[in-house]
């Protein structure tokens, strides 16, 4: 199929009210680049074409006209189990992404079965300009090296990022947080040592706080690790 009959298809399967449900809630792509379909509809137009095997054409076509081509893109690349066609293809893609739900959908299967040969590339990626390039970094970072690899070494990775943007920061907010979950006493120490940002401190403590992984007794310390604000005075308990 040529990028036509694809955007013929995903206007076949829109859902207006689901796209208006997206354009409140990722601010950064215009309405009007929209379509609307959903995600398992996505999922599955991207598996019959990779089983057609005639997909070219439209990986070539950056950057696409919708957001619905982003996503069925992202999802298409996450299919490849070549480790190093993947890798060409991310990084082919990874210019062009410019919302944090193409972003956090870009997840390769080949990734997780060779993620030795994936950190060098991660380490690249962090050090981009690009905002959803950084964004992805890092999430690939929580996902492939916070259990049985982990390191400090990937803790002070994220940590070393400073950035002005929102979609970074609360990545490093999310990664963090769990990384508190799964490595609570290597990671506790980023936060006693004010070590990340002010602002993402306080966030990975918010989302920490919010979650099931972390016990109570923690989230009450945790609780008192917050950042007070300058000019602003912590209440009274």
């Amino acid at each position: 199929m040529n990028r036509d009959d694809i955007a013929a298809e995903l206007f076949r399967m829109r859902d207006k009210d689901y796209a208006l449900l997206q354009a409140r809630i990722i601010p950064t792509i215009p309405a009007e680049r929209i379509i609307g379909v959903r995600t398992p509809a996505l999922r599955a137009f991207a598996k019959d074409l990779c089983n057609d095997g005639d997909i070219g054409e439209f990986l070539s076509c950056l950057p696409h006209r919708f957001f619905d081509e982003d996503q069925l893109h992202a999802f298409i690349i996450s299919r490849e189990k070549d480790f190093d066609k993947c890798v060409a293809s991310v990084e082919a893609f990874l210019p062009y992404i410019d919302n944090w739900a193409t972003c956090d959908q870009l997840s390769p299967t080949a990734f997780k079965k060779t993620p030795e040969r994936l950190l060098p590339r991660i380490q690249v990626w962090i050090g981009s300009n690009k905002t959803y390039t950084v964004r992805f970094a890092l999430g690939m970072l929580m996902q492939h090296f916070l259990d049985e690899r982990f390191s400090t070494s990937y803790t002070d990775l994220a940590a070393s990022v400073r950035s002005e943007e929102y979609y970074v920061n609360m990545m490093i907010a999310w990664f963090f947080a769990t990384a508190l979950a799964k490595q609570y006493d290597l990671v506790i120490p980023y936060l006693e040592e004010k070590r990340l940002d002010n602002w993402v401190h306080n966030r990975t403590i918010q989302k920490s706080v919010e979650s099931y992984r972390i016990t109570d007794e923690q989230k009450a310390y945790l609780k008192t690790l917050k950042i007070t604000p300058v000019g602003k005075r912590r209440e009274i308990q």
